[in-house]
């Protein structure tokens, strides 16, 4: 029974920070970031992906700077703030709503600065929504005496929700520009400004000059500006945590990195205090389907998503004309850093997934794209086989699993899926399947002779997979060459069962031709 005395009320969707002050939820204490940003700067840009508490942030500046103390008692910044002093702040907010074109984006932010106006008592005479916003700032400052404080949230996501209409969001971008070209010039009225979203366009196709703005999203720093620490779970949530496994919410939470402090995911954490089961509450709230239908339609090799290599400059590029992989994945939250190195003048960042839920779930969702309409229900089932026949090690029925799973896919689906046709595709599904039930697998596993392909752990076990094209190779082959390289002896000292598998693929015949198995 979870005691009651020290518990209270979990935040679960609400980004209202005077809400969760005044009305009792738990709080997690991120004002000495605000203080910091404060302090040290004026223009700031931050990228989190969905559901990271960007809009609480940006809420909790906005009651800074308007000045109200009592909701800022008890907390790090109460101290070190001035509070005889307000400031006027201007929020603009796409976070609400999906808009289809350009004239709704218009009609959006012209309704965004009449309510702005409205609620600073002020009227502006321009009419365009360059000339509206400059004039609002302005006679904001004039009005009060002080500098105005401009806050942006979800500042891209009109472009998103276009994604899959290049022209639509295209022009988005353009209407999008037009209005934050406004807050450089507007430097002398301006006190602070803030903008956060899910992407980094670059300053050159969407801030329009904008060259100002101090970009946290990648600063060790602030890389747990947005989120849950460690110790945030540990004396935050105490309460919260009895019952549960402490490492299994670590497994499947945590990890998220910006180049400092790991974080959790918040909406993950509170809804598992609040369910009490460990399920992919994050992924299941909307992972994009253009995301997953990039990632087929490129022939993206699936176990490389896991280990992707990266510059800083193209991890931050994010334009409609070109969409690298691995910036769209780690700017979305699939994918985070794992290594940050400097070499010659240039950052480089390794990537991985960040937790069980993303590994898992992303695995189970590539999958059900990568099989066609027909044979979805059968990789359902097959999952479910597949993990009573590791229970077993009943290795005749791995083979006609996966063999009748090839089998059960219509020739039409292949010939009109590219996907298909290269060699990785057939090792891609296996790999699929065994992530798919969050097994812990290690890809290309180094060994004194050679590289396995993939290995995986499972019940004090060990299978080391190699796979061949038979096109390409000699029948026999896989399974003869994690004997010959003596695969078996890195692992041999752990007194583990070990199982060495060959599998051998037909690329014309589209299925698997050999499986074979040496138990040690």
């Amino acid at each position: 029974m979870l005691s009651q005395q020290s518990r209270k009320k979990l935040p679960i969707g609400i980004q209202t920070f005077r809400e969760i002050r005044e009305e009792g939820y738990y709080y997690v204490d991120k004002t000495a970031f605000v203080q910091k940003l404060v302090e040290q700067g004026k223009y700031y840009f931050l990228s989190r992906p969905r559901r990271f508490g960007k809009s609480l942030l940006i809420d909790t500046l906005a009651e800074l700077f308007a000045g109200n103390e009592p909701l800022f008692k008890e907390l790090s910044i109460y101290k070190h703030w001035d509070w005889d002093v307000s400031f006027s702040v201007v929020r603009i907010s796409f976070a609400e709503g999906v808009l289809v074109d350009e004239a709704a984006l218009d009609q959006r932010i012209r309704e965004i600065l009449k309510a702005e106006q409205q609620r600073h008592g002020v009227t502006c005479q321009n009419q365009s929504i360059a000339g509206i916003f400059s004039e609002l700032i302005e006679k904001i400052h004039l009005q009060t005496g002080r500098r105005v404080v401009v806050l942006v949230d979800e500042y891209d996501k009109p472009i998103l929700d276009n994604l899959t209409q290049p022209d639509i969001a295209k022009a988005m971008r353009t209407g999008l520009r037009n209005l934050y070209s406004v807050i450089k010039g507007a430097d002398a009225h301006i006190r602070f400004a803030m903008l956060t979203g899910v992407s980094k366009f670059s300053k050159v196709s969407l801030f329009s000059g904008l060259n100002n703005l101090n970009d946290i999203s990648v600063d060790k720093k602030y890389s747990a500006i947005c989120g849950y620490t460690d110790q945030d779970i540990d004396e935050v949530f105490l309460a919260e945590l009895e019952g549960l496994d402490r490492e299994q919410i670590r497994e499947w939470y945590n990890g998220y990195n910006w180049t400092g402090e790991s974080v959790y995911n918040p909406f993950d954490v509170l809804l598992l205090f609040n369910k009490r089961q460990f399920k992919p509450y994050w992924f299941e709230t909307g992972t994009p389907t253009f995301l997953i239908e990039l990632i087929a339609k490129r022939q993206t090799w699936l176990p490389d998503l896991s280990r992707l290599e990266s510059s800083a400059e193209i991890l931050s590029s994010f334009e409609l004309e070109q969409l690298p992989t691995e910036a769209l994945m780690f700017q979305t939250g699939y994918l985070t850093i794992a290594e940050e190195n400097h070499d010659f003048g240039e950052y480089w960042y390794r990537l991985r997934y960040p937790n069980k839920e993303v590994y898992q779930s992303l695995s189970n969702r590539l999958l059900t794209a990568w099989t066609s309409p027909v044979s979805t229900q059968a990789m359902i089932q097959n999952k479910r086989h597949l993990q009573e026949i590791l229970k077993t090690n009943d290795f005749a029925a791995m083979q006609s699993l996966f063999s009748a799973f090839f089998a059960s896919i219509p020739h039409d689906w292949y010939r009109k899926n590219p996907i298909t046709q290269y060699e990785g595709y057939y090792a891609s599904v296996f790999y699929a399947y065994f992530a798919a039930l969050g097994l812990p697998i290690i890809l290309e596993d180094s060994t004194n002779q050679g590289r396995i392909d993939m290995t995986v752990r499972y019940n004090q076990q060990i299978y080391l997979f190699e796979f061949k094209v038979v096109e390409f190779s000699p029948k026999g082959s896989a399974l003869q060459q994690l004997k010959d390289k003596k695969y078996a002896e890195k692992y041999q000292a752990e007194n583990e069962a070990i199982h060495l598998i060959g599998v051998e693929f037909s690329k014309q015949q589209r299925s698997v031709l050999g499986f074979e198995v040496l138990s040690l």
